[in-house]
């Protein structure tokens, strides 16, 4: 049974990653780089002056949603997981070292798709009279789109992102915990999926300043300690890393590219680039623009310079050091997979034989899994928050009790199934997230190229419709309380 299923979904998988995401992502990618005028390069620097000026690892917990800073963690919590370990080793394992530059790509592009998404999110957010903060997609498609179709996709959306974070995507957190821990420690794969889900709970319960107090302390430290690590790996076999870079890029534009006896093609390339880029850095799908909606900031373009560079931080930083160790290590010299030795290799495991080669077997199996316990971590009590927001939208508040019942009982399950049923169902269910998203954010593209151009001084002609409808009550968000336009 759960072959016949695992073969439905990598078939339906296969047309959505191999056509309709490619398309989806570059061309979105394509549109905002254009529309805002090269923003991730223009505000790069910008963005990072409102990184550093925030920077803290014990801000205060905000009266209402959260820091500029807290917000910019909770989405790298979010970003930064499974998929710049695992994910970035199943890319290089499935179509080669090219599918890294492809990744690069992607992730280029998206830094202005999570800059759109970002200003939108904190241009539509709503504000309840106790100071809870609802933002996200389905509010900016439903300003995009009035009647029955604005509100067909805004509820399409939010069914997709509940399946694909609220359940199929922590389950994939919870399974790489779980296996990479088994391997390091010895204990049983339900015993950590049963932690996962107890230290979990408390931090839903505690909400979304709980939360937020919680994921810039993690991240930070999280990522310095693996950007370390890797470079050590890499300064001890230097020779080797300029290799593995020559690797990316001959294998990206080589139709016919060979490494190990296994060869490479440009579509395999760009497919697991743009598959696995997706669900790294998450930009387009739809699921950031609920921790930046949160954010605390005077206009919504200093929040969307801050959201790029998240972006910028998941795929040019983490996943490019954890893809140079691992070709540098195994598909160059004498590395395993230079010489074709494939048995016993396998995406979840490779990070932990390359950072094995200077740390030692055992060194190497305890880091990898401790850096993806907080990785994975991170990521599950961020996307219960994303999916948390649309199951209230969808169904009330009284509603997220037994969501959140659910969704640990998810967690706790994929600590025991199997790794690639649950990678594929969640990959599909992260590309139909893509879909209404992108649509809602191409509807919008003028306010953001406004937005971009004026560094958040005007919204243009979509402010001035906003409001006008806003003022005469014709708009579908009229009976919200404290509706900022």
């Amino acid at each position: 049974m759960e072959d016949a299923l695992l073969d439905i979904v990598v078939t339906i998988n296969s047309y959505l990653s191999n056509y309709v995401l490619i398309i989806l992502l570059i061309g979105a990618g394509l549109y905002f780089t254009i529309r805002t005028r090269f923003v991730q390069i223009r505000c790069f620097g910008e963005g990072w002056k409102r990184v550093f000026g925030g920077f803290s690892l014990f801000g205060k917990k905000e009266k209402s949603g959260m820091s500029s800073f807290q917000a910019l963690t909770t989405a790298i919590a979010a970003q930064v997981g499974t998929g710049n370990i695992v994910g970035a080793c199943g890319a290089i394992l499935i179509g080669g070292p090219g599918a890294i530059f492809w990744m690069w790509l992607i992730a280029f592009l998206g830094m202005a798709t999570n800059y759109a998404e970002a200003v939108l999110a904190q241009k539509t957010r709503l504000v309840d009279p106790d100071g809870i903060v609802h933002g996200g997609p389905v509010y900016y498609i439903k300003t995009a789109f009035r009647g029955k179709f604005g509100t067909f996709l805004a509820g399409f959306f939010a069914v997709a992102i509940i399946l694909a974070l609220g359940f199929m995507g922590c389950m994939v957190q919870s399974n790489s915990i779980a296996s990479t821990c088994e391997t390091a420690f010895g204990i049983p794969a339900w015993v950590w999926g049963l932690g996962v889900v107890l230290i979990a709970g408390y931090v839903f319960l505690g909400g979304v300043g709980r939360l937020a107090v919680v994921t810039e302390k993690i991240v930070p430290i999280m990522a310095i300690v693996y950007l370390v690590a890797g470079l050590i790996v890499l300064f001890s076999n230097l020779p080797a890393t300029g290799e593995a870079f020559a690797l990316i890029f001959s294998c990206a534009f080589n139709p016919q590219a060979e490494v190990g006896g296994v060869t490479f093609g440009i579509i395999a390339a760009l497919a697991q680039g743009a598959k696995r880029g997706l669900f790294s850095n998450e930009a387009g799908m739809g699921s950031t623009p609920h921790a930046h909606a949160q954010a605390n900031v005077k206009n919504p373009h200093e929040q969307g310079t801050v959201a790029l560079i998240g972006v910028f931080v998941d795929t040019f930083v983490v996943v490019t050091i954890t893809a140079l160790v691992v070709i540098s290590i195994l598909y160059t010299g004498d590395g395993a997979l230079a010489q074709g030795m494939y048995e016993g290799i396998d995406k979840t495991n490779m990070a932990q034989l390359a950072f094995g080669t200077v740390f030692g077997t055992t060194g190497g199996n305890v880091f990898v899994a401790v850096c993806l316990l907080f990785f994975a971590f991170s990521t599950i009590i961020s996307w219960n928050l994303f999916a948390k927001i649309n199951v209230e939208y969808l169904f009330g508040k009284k509603a997220v009790p037994v969501f959140t019942i659910i969704a640990l009982v998810f967690i706790f399950m994929g600590s025991l199934l199997s790794n690639d049923l649950v990678w594929e169902l969640a990959d599909m269910f992260n590309q139909l997230m893509v879909l209404p998203n992108v649509i809602g954010l191409i509807a919008l593209g003028g306010g953001v190229a406004a937005c971009a151009k004026t560094a958040g001084k005007s919204w243009g002609k979509i402010e001035g419709k906003l409001e006008k409808e806003h003022a005469e009550g014709t708009d579908s968000n009229a009976d919200r309380p404290n509706w900022q336009a």
